[in-house]
């Protein structure tokens, strides 16, 4: 039975007398409405208006049923469907308690009821009333698929999945059944169980652009870059102007480091799609990453035109722009984007890398400060932070953050080796010696880095020892 079909009904006269029907009932509505209709005649009235999707007139056409017939369950469930599809769902809840009153246990009533109550966000009462229609109904497979679209609602995922996998036992040859199931099963990270199920409703519906989409999504989180193309082209191929396929699509090709694809996917979505941040975001992403820094800016601009408090927006903005030495230009966008995340210590590590290569030292050593407060584990920043420190004069504090990078990274011989640049400076001879034995230890090649940038350190002759240089050159004649 359809949502709206009344019990026992048939399919009633032909379309021609059912034409004549409706006319007879629309002019006796100009007349004034005196004229008797009978409940057949009515029920099917208003099921042609329903069809028709005139659900104010249907719901006329019932209240003039329920004045006949006001004790008819049927007739106050309809009008409890009509009131939830006009979206006055507290008056529909009125008119299934009507209906329930007359007939306390009935399957469609109950389950509407459901219907209802989750369009109204309550979803504890509509779960009670799925509940109530499968212990009449256990195998109603409404209740349970509905009540697997409530589960979904609160992400309550895995129940959902049982739910819906019950529903699929009973109808397996519904494709939404297995499309809703494929999307919980993907939020329950149950991956490869959510591509069987998306893979059975394209069995069932070849052309459902919107499973093969979603396929792709998953495939992407599964981080199979090229399966997932693959599926987002199957859904093109439906429908070419499927500007969200283009874009993930253009995501799962970044991902794979195909560039110029991706720029090409994305660039789609534009033809499609006024654009919109997220998209410009990317294009300009995808651009930086092929190091044309230019054409990078012209998108990141476009991206925070659409949305001035789009922080990775100016940020990416930033790092192109040092890149092109355009510094002041660069710390104008890291300025921005940490004013709307301040918390963000990627932004404080770009700003004091561009502050350095501006010559700024004082402001640099201030946002790599701020990198090692927000970040006390990341060691490269420890690692520059001594070398602005180093390079401002400021020894002992240098050495302080060298070893610090190493206390987060104790198998990291670089920062033993600028320790023992720091101690040398200071004249610290036998501790400069030590770091360097360990930094040795740790990585010997090491050696012919300190030979290629540090010349002085592997020419003193009192760490020449540790080189493997401790012959004195011979006097020649």
């Amino acid at each position: 039975m359809s949502m709206f079909e009344f019990e026992d009904y048939d399919e009633g006269r032909g379309d021609e007398a059912l034409r004549d029907l409706v006319s007879a009932y629309e002019n006796d509505l100009r007349q004034g409405g005196n004229r008797y209709f009978d409940s057949e005649a009515l029920e099917e009235i208003a099921t042609h208006y329903f069809e028709r999707g005139r659900f104010d007139s249907a719901l006329e056409v019932i209240d003039r049923l329920i004045d006949t017939h006001p004790y008819s369950s049927d007739a106050w469930l309809r009008r409890g469907v009509l009131l939830n599809n006009l979206d006055r769902h507290e008056e529909a809840l009125d008119a299934y308690d009507e209906a329930l009153a007359l007939n306390p246990v009935d399957p469609e009533t109950l389950l509407n009821r459901g219907i209802t109550l989750d369009n109204l966000d309550r979803a504890a009462e509509a779960m009670d009333a799925y509940a109530q229609v499968l212990d009449v109904d256990p195998t109603n497979e409404e209740a349970l698929f509905n009540q697997g679209i409530t589960l979904e609602k609160l992400s309550r995922f895995d129940e959902a999945v049982e739910a819906l996998q019950r529903c699929a036992e009973l109808h397996p040859e519904h494709p939404e059944i297995w499309y809703e199931l494929g999307y919980c099963l993907d939020h329950a990270e149950r991956f490869e169980e959510s591509i069987a199920a998306y893979d059975r409703q394209i069995e069932i519906d070849p052309y459902s652009q919107n499973a093969w989409y979603n396929r792709g999504i998953v495939l992407n989180r599964m981080e199979r870059y090229a399966d997932a193309v693959d599926s987002y082209d199957f859904a093109l191929a439906i429908d070419d102007t499927f500007a969200s396929a283009h874009y993930n699509k253009g995501n799962a090709l970044a991902n794979m480091g195909e560039l110029q694809e991706a720029v090409a996917s994305y660039l789609k979505v534009l033809e499609y799609e006024e654009g919109d941040a997220s998209t410009y975001y990317n294009v300009g992403l995808a651009y930086e990453e092929l190091g044309d820094f230019t054409t990078a800016v012209t998108y990141f601009r476009r991206a925070v035109q659409d949305d001035p408090e789009y922080p990775e927006a100016w940020y990416g903005m930033g790092c192109c722009y040092d890149a092109l030495e355009r510094h002041t230009d660069a710390l104008r966008c890291f300025a921005r984007a940490l004013t709307l995340r301040p918390e963000v210590g990627e932004f404080w590590y770009a700003r004091a890398d561009s502050e350095y290569n501006a010559g700024l030292l004082a402001e640099s050593l201030r946002s790599y400060g701020r990198v090692v407060e927000l970040e006390p584990d990341n060691e490269e920043a420890w690692l520059d932070l001594g070398e602005t420190l180093f390079e401002a004069n400021h020894l002992p504090e240098a050495l302080d953050a060298y070893r610090r990078a190493a206390e987060v990274n104790p198998r990291l011989s670089e920062a033993h080796v600028h320790q023992a640049k720091v101690l040398f400076a200071l004249e610290r001879h036998d501790e400069a010696t030590t770091a360097l034995r360990r930094a040795f230890e740790l990585d010997p090649s090491v050696r012919d880095e300190i030979r290629h940038h540090y010349p002085d350190l592997a020419a003193d002759a009192r760490l020449r020892p540790l080189f493997g240089s401790d012959e004195r050159p011979r006097r020649t004649r």
